[in-house]
């Protein structure tokens, strides 16, 4: 495992890491997953180019401390936009800045980024090498296998001989192709299958550069059993949809205890969040959205996420609604030895 040692010493590692989500992986979401497991590397949402240099900073880039270490992931293919736009991350605080080179949206590929810039490696290439030379913060990229009809053992290969040579820290594969042709964004997700020996094989050949698998991964079991042949995993959709297998991540992938015994007392420990950023204004919906998977075969589970559904989306919500629906769940069951890696 490859990890990096921030200023204040202590240790960056990718070897498990909660993938960037469009309109999932906001910092609420952040937040709580933070509460699960203080060894993941977490990311934020992709923000453009665009956004990150006339948009509202403060809003957009914002984020609580507690998350660190926290990854900006970016959207864009000019290398002088990406290079200010690190370099604005970095003097927020992220501790590394990912180049998107895997999203298949339609609005992505208008602005000549995401997934169809496999086909231009040299330019990710530049983009990754002025990124580098603007910060001193990791750079990392984050791709597909390939994209359409392209061979992945020879474009995959190729696109990382590209960004290697331009400095890159690391690269995050999901082992899919993008198939930017007749595919929706949410196909994209699902019906190219996925190929983990390709990235094996990659990793084989660049022993030297970290590379990380993304892409399927269910549970933290199948995690540890990829990590013998690469050097980290990216759980994306497992993550979010059922926060419950965090509380695992760093007692079975780091021999360190869970911040929490059960998923019960990390929602407690929510709390005192909810009541500081609805004081700032915010929507208890806009924070409650992100738990209603936290409790799996528990009494009481359906309940919960039928109060928070129902009552957290009123106006006037407040912290007590995620006080009572805690109530409603039954935690006899709820430590982690009944929690399923």
């Amino acid at each position: 495992m490859l990890a990096k040692i921030d200023d204040a010493g202590s240790c960056m590692s990718r070897l498990f890491a909660i993938a960037p989500m469009m309109e999932w992986t906001d910092r609420h979401c952040r937040f709580f997953h933070r509460l699960l497991t203080r060894r993941a590397l977490i990311y934020t949402e992709m923000l453009t180019t665009g956004a990150v240099l006339n948009g509202d900073r403060a809003r957009l880039l914002a984020f609580d401390a507690f998350e660190h270490p926290v990854a900006l992931q970016l959207g864009g293919c000019d290398p002088a936009a990406l290079a200010r736009s690190a370099r604005i991350g970095e003097d927020f605080g992220y501790d590394e800045i990912n180049l998107n080179v895997g999203c298949p949206s339609d609005r992505v590929q208008e602005g000549r980024f995401g997934a169809c810039l496999m086909a231009e490696p040299k330019l990710v290439a530049d983009c990754v090498a002025a990124m580098k030379a603007a910060v001193k913060i990791p750079v990392t990229v984050k791709c597909r296998i390939g994209i359409d009809e392209q061979d992945p053992d020879h474009s995959l290969f190729a696109f990382t001989e590209a960004v290697k040579a331009a400095g890159v820290d690391a690269l995050v594969v999901h082992a899919r192709k993008a198939w930017l042709k007749g595919l929706s964004p949410r196909e994209n997700r699902d019906v190219p299958p996925l190929d983990y020996t390709c990235v094996r094989r990659l990793k084989a050949a660049h022993s030297d550069l970290e590379i990380v698998l993304n892409g399927g991964i269910a549970s933290l079991a199948q995690a540890q059993a990829e990590l013998g042949a690469i050097d980290g995993v990216m759980m994306g959709r497992a993550a979010y949809q059922e926060p419950w297998r965090l509380l695992q991540v760093d007692p079975l992938l780091y021999g360190e205890p869970a911040p929490f015994a059960s998923p019960r007392e990390a929602a407690l420990a929510l709390i005192p969040y909810i009541e500081r950023e609805l004081a700032q204004g915010v929507r208890l919906h806009a924070i409650t959205r992100h738990v209603l998977g936290l409790f799996r075969s528990v009494p009481g589970a359906r309940a919960f996420r039928r109060h928070l559904a129902t009552e957290a989306i009123k106006p006037t919500a407040s912290a007590a609604v995620m006080a009572d629906a805690l109530a409603l769940v039954l935690d006899s069951n709820a430590d982690l030895a009944h929690i399923a890696a």
